[in-house]
């Protein structure tokens, strides 16, 4: 038995492929590609392995799952039943999560956008925190919390300074004296957490200690105003769980904590914000070889439109219709879509023959894919979850119609 792309509930053994304990051959016997496939035995072990790692080294942590990496509500349901938290960014978001029943003290509202329905559902469910990444946006959390007679706790995004990023607030120092004005005049708002959220893909130690940096030197801003924030937020950005294996999170997870004592920052919650972490190994996409062109160009039957560049996920291909030959030949993968762009992979290591009708394994889809996806003129793929050894349609284009919130 042969794990592939490193997930352990991907199993070659001899020439067959398992996903869990349900062989892929009975999948494709029952069931036209493209599908999508989630592994909720691969989710359920994610989820633990990050709060252990990370409850190991921090006393005081709290974990918030990014209902943006994919809400589709069964994927959520897994998630809290583990007990996770929710952060979410639009109002059809926060009324799913509580209609799942994430516990209003369990979840954090925010984005770039609050309309008036958000805070409004946000404060009489008395969520958690509401996150502010425009300081004007705290004037208006205030009039409709002190319409509730409510006091909010705010948590406020910063711009982490990485290059050319827009999200979060950049502080001017010369301005916040008069910042401190105003916020004294906000009764029904209270300032108890910051956000920096620095990237995605975050493999390199590097990149977590310019977000750590970037906390440190607004926690010291606030400060010098007399705002004393208590508790932390350092966002996702983590890979999936095969690219950033259980002993390199590890090491990750204590040299966030060594920069945090090196930087002097002091708090009293610590809270981070998974998304791709928890799902992006547990989910694959089954599809074939639809036409061979020139110069080893495969075109399957899905392309960007469902499986998105811009998810920036760590894709695996994997001929699984010819699974023991070697994968050493180079290739490129292109999609359906009419334009020169949709292209998947190019010189990515394939088989040496390339056959119409073969089956492709794409590994690692299972966070941003279906957020991120365009939904360009073509019929959504059924949407299959697996736990042991049974397999359940979760969504089903011809009688869901769409998987996005509504």
């Amino acid at each position: 038995m042969k794990k592939v792309a490193g997930n352990p509930y991907i199993i070659k053994e001899d020439s067959n492929l398992f996903l869990d304990s349900v062989p892929l051959i009975e999948i494709i016997k029952k069931f036209k590609t493209p599908l999508l496939l989630f592994l909720e035995n691969r989710i359920r072990d994610n989820i633990k392995t990050f709060i252990n790692v990370f409850n190991s080294e921090f006393d005081t942590f709290h974990c918030y799952y990014s209902f943006k990496a994919n809400y589709l509500p069964e994927i959520c349901k897994i998630v809290q039943s583990e007990g996770i938290g929710a952060e979410v960014v639009s109002l059809p978001e926060l009324k799913l999560a509580l209609k799942l029943g994430f516990p209003s003290n369990k979840i954090i509202v925010g984005g770039p956008y609050l309309s008036k329905k958000l805070i409004e559902l946000s404060i009489k469910n008395k969520i958690k925190e509401i996150i502010i990444y425009d300081l004007n946006d705290l004037k208006k959390v205030n009039l409709i919390a002190q319409r509730y007679g409510y006091i909010q706790n705010i948590c406020i995004r910063v711009n982490s300074q990485k290059y050319k990023s827009k999200l979060g607030i950049k502080i001017d120092p010369k301005e916040m004296k008069e910042f401190a004005k105003i916020y004294k005049n906000y009764q029904n708002i209270k300032i108890k957490s910051i956000l920096s959220h620095y990237s995605t893909q975050m493999n390199n130690i590097n990149q977590y200690k310019q977000n750590i940096s970037s906390i440190a030197h607004n926690l010291n801003l606030f400060s010098e105003i007399g705002i004393n924030i208590k508790n932390i937020n350092l966002g996702g950005g983590f890979p999936e769980a095969t690219i950033i294996p259980q002993n390199q999170l590890k090491l990750i997870t204590k040299k966030i904590k060594s920069i945090l004592q090196q930087y002097k920052v002091k708090y009293k919650k610590i809270y981070f914000e998974p998304g791709r972490y928890f799902l992006g190994d547990a989910g694959l996409f089954i599809t074939k070889i639809i036409r061979v062109g020139e110069n080893r160009w495969v075109f399957l039957n899905i392309g960007n439109h469902i499986c998105p560049k811009f998810a920036k996920c760590s894709l695996r291909f994997y001929n699984a219709s010819k699974i023991n030959e070697p994968h050493k030949y180079k290739t490129s993968i292109a999609g359906i879509i009419p334009t020169d762009q949709d292209v998947l992979a190019k010189d990515y290591f394939f088989t040496e023959k390339l056959i119409k009708g073969d089956k492709v394994l794409i590994a690692n889809t299972g966070a941003y894919c279906l957020t991120f996806s365009n939904r360009f003129p073509y019929l959504l793929p059924k949407i299959l979850l697996i736990h042991d050894n049974s397999l359940n349609i979760i969504f089903d284009p011809h009688n869901d119609g769409d998987f996005s919130l509504n």
